[in-house]
């Protein structure tokens, strides 16, 4: 099982819309990669233990069987995905593939 971790840094001057990325963005991916999708975990960043800003706005926790599987259900559908980003942040996201240790 891998995770594709999609981060939205804290910017000044970014801007996050939540209810079009939960309503809209989401659904269409889940959507677009459909089964090879196992599951979807959508965090909000918090502030530091010591109050400091949170350092990611938002990320997405999106799971898959493994790169290839992700590969597959994802690359027809990217320039898709991606170009509706502009519609809830002006944030360009980090996406970070991680592979389960423990």
């Amino acid at each position: 099982m891998i995770r594709v971790h999609v981060m939205y840094p804290s910017q000044d001057g970014g801007t996050f819309d939540y209810d079009y990325y939960l309503k809209t963005h989401i659904p269409m991916v889940q959507d677009l990669v459909g089964k090879a999708l196992k599951e979807v975990r959508i965090y909000k960043g918090g502030p530091g233990p010591d109050g400091s800003p949170a350092g990611v706005v938002t990320f997405a926790s999106l799971f898959f069987d493994s790169v290839d599987a992700f590969g597959e259900a994802f690359g027809p559908h990217a320039e898709q995905i991606m170009g509706d980003v502009p519609n809830f942040t002006n944030i360009q996201p980090v996406v970070q593939i991680d592979e389960r240790l423990l």
